[in-house]
């Protein structure tokens, strides 16, 4: 081994997950890495960048971690010598969420991914390392501060990796802590326990959290003799208290009582002591977030083995969903999580009706559209998808399809059973003309793209919203490929799309107020589907096919981005990104409240200040409409 190896390999063997690994191990490590220079200011990825082929660990000088979250940058995170960052090609597929920086002159060591990767697979420790900080975006084993003060916003958080859900799923706790002072006896303080039914009192100096006592402390340090009842509780408080923000997840709640080996955690106003006390987490409080933790939902449906064991788990979702928001968790979480789910169910359906007919006589994908194609289902509505298969000779082609239509009519039957009505326009895959080979596919994009409007009965735009959820990934690559070599300079395209995005009946009249429905069964009710999410969502299609934006389908996440793309107007896009998440909220409430799509509000039953923030949610969209009249220059179809 050559001696800057030998000094990279006695480098990386002082930091985890590195020191997780033997020499020899290490020495292949370091031979492989590449080492880069980085002047001050220098950027390695940004935003939106192409994952790279390789993860990285600072040498020595430091790197900021940033996003850009309502078109301002925000630091999330500075990696010192030995933090390892750029993780994201490990666990996702999409492009770069954060933008990696020297804040000085920077060395940083570049681990090539297809070197580690059978490290990683051989060893837990290094797997669970690496999650927990592609999760956390953290860590510094020899840093003893707070480690999880810095955590992805949910703005940022987008993964294809389930196991991490429960780095993202908040935790309840009890917001009105026991707390006593310095000066209280131990016997005082079990009175005020006993009394309360609460198994921990905090110790507060100044209105801060100094130390805490629980059960334990009482029976190992007061029933046992050590301490009399007349101690002051200062003495057999355990100090200090560890501190944490309320975002903390899951999963961060349980690493950080392992690490201190506590059972209570004191929730701060900003997770440290030096702040006010907001309440405590438990360990009861985790076994209940356990329960409907998604990624407990996710391996439960792996294990499912009928339809009815599936519905049961997805009407564990939207008690999920219904706690999530009135827990007031960010609605563009929960659809990350809800959708998480969904794909799960998806992906489980495809498999039992392939472990009833046998194995695909060729490869396919299964693609979910429309609203689950964006992410953004949470309530129980149709299903819609398509299925694409492979190329396959002539003479087979016709048997190859007779499979696949009996795997689609098998899988839609079983989504059904779980509560996804059928698609009332037979979008699925289980119709003849939704299921067909890759080439067949392509030329029905060509077809709708490129002569828009003479098929116009036909196009549906939400089968430029799609989402693999079972199969190959290269069929969905390819098809993504044929819908943004099409729509470059497609001005006809544009036209049409853009009519189109502005076709739906105004939100609100001249004067200001809804327009509601006039015919029952939804009379006076207000169409928030139709009037107020759809052109949203259209709008954000539409300006994903011109800004050739991939890998983002959500209409929240897409407008965000649009801000940082065109910043020109990206007050503009934030608005609509707001509008939309407090729209889908509305909708999500209704259908929660009446078990239904949520499509139709009443608005009778809204409170004045309800109605009035319905009503700004709506104002963005005139300004929304006006920039696709300009960018657009529309005519053909006007």
């Amino acid at each position: 081994m050559n001696t800057i190896a030998e000094q990279i390999a006695d480098f990386l063997k002082e930091y985890s997950p590195f020191n997780h690994l033997t020499f020899e191990e290490l020495s292949e490590i370091a031979n492989s890495i590449r080492v880069i220079n980085l002047d001050k200011n220098k950027e390695l990825f940004q935003v939106n960048d192409i994952l790279h082929d390789s993860f990285y660990v600072v040498a020595s000088g430091v790197i900021n971690l940033s996003v850009i979250a309502d078109a301002e940058e925000t630091l999330l995170n500075k990696c010192n010598a030995g933090d390892i960052f750029g993780l994201r090609p490990f666990f996702a597929k999409n492009n770069y969420m954060m933008t990696a920086k020297a804040r000085e002159e920077t060395i940083i060591y570049a681990i090539p991914i297809v070197t580690f990767r059978p490290f990683v697979a051989n060893n837990s420790q290094v797997l669970n390392y690496l999650l927990e900080s592609f999760a956390i975006n953290t860590r510094n084993p020899k840093d003893k501060a707070n480690l999880f003060g810095k955590l992805i916003s949910d703005t940022v958080y987008y993964s294809d990796q389930q196991s991490e859900m429960q780095y993202f799923q908040s935790l309840s706790y009890t917001v009105s802590p026991l707390i006593t002072k310095k000066s209280t006896t131990a016997q005082e303080a079990s009175l005020l326990m006993t009394e309360s039914l609460k198994n921990n009192i905090l110790i507060i100096e100044n209105d801060l959290p100094v130390g805490i006592i629980t059960d334990t402390d009482m029976r190992s340090k007061i029933a046992t003799g050590r301490y009399p009842l007349t101690v002051l509780v200062d003495k057999i408080m355990s100090s200090p208290v560890i501190t944490v923000m309320e975002n903390i997840s899951l999963a961060e709640a349980q690493l950080l009582m392992l690490k201190h080996n506590v059972t209570h955690l004191c929730v701060t106003l900003d997770g440290t002591d030096k702040s006010a006390i907001k309440g405590v987490i438990n360990e009861h409080d985790l076994i209940i977030a356990q329960a409907n933790n998604p990624g407990v939902l996710i391996k439960e449906i792996k294990r499912c083995q009928t339809s009815k064991e599936i519905k049961l788990i997805r009407d564990r979702l939207t008690d999920l969903i219904q706690t999530s928001i009135t827990k007031n968790i960010p609605i563009s979480h929960i659809f990350n999580i809800a959708s998480e789910i969904n794909l799960a169910i998806i992906k489980r359906s495809v498999e039992l009706s392939i472990f009833e007919l046998g194995s695909p006589p060729a490869r396919f994908a299964w693609l979910s559209i429309g609203s689950q194609g964006r992410k953004e289902q949470l309530l129980l509505t149709d299903q819609d998808s398509i299925l694409i298969f492979e190329d396959v000779a002539a003479d087979k082609y016709r048997d190859v399809k007779d499979y696949f239509l009996k795997l689609a009519k098998k899988t839609t039957s079983i989504l059904e059973k779980i509560g996804y009505e059928f698609c009332p326009n037979g979008h699925m895959g289980s119709n003849l003309i939704w299921c067909k080979s890759l080439t067949d596919w392509t030329k029905q994009y060509d077809s709708w793209m490129n002569t828009p409007g003479e098929n116009s009965n036909e196009i549906s735009s939400i089968f430029f919203d799609y989402e693999i959820a079972f199969g190959e990934q290269k069929i969905e690559d390819a098809i993504t490929n044929i819908i943004f070599k099409n729509a470059k300079n497609n001005t006809l395209l544009f036209d049409f799309l853009g009519n189109d995005a502005l076709r739906k009946n105004s939100p609100l009249s001249f004067f200001k107020n809804f327009n509601v429905e006039d015919d029952e069964p939804n009379k006076n009710k207000f169409d928030i589907k139709t009037r107020a999410l759809l052109p949203l969502i259209d709008g954000a299609r539409l300006f994903a096919l011109y800004f050739e934006i991939r890998g983002i389908n959500n209409t929240f996440q897409r407008f965000k981005q649009f801000a940082i793309t065109d910043p020109k107007h990206s007050e503009v896009y934030l608005k609509c990104a707001e509008a939309f998440l407090t729209l889908s909220k509305f909708r999500t409430l209704e259908g929660l409240k009446n078990d239904n799509s949520g499509q139709y509000i009443n608005l009778e039953e809204l409170t004045k200040t309800d109605r009035e923030k319905l009503k700004n949610a709506l104002l963005p969209m005139k300004e929304l409409e006006d920039l696709i009249k300009s960018k657009f220059q529309l005519t053909q179809f006007s």
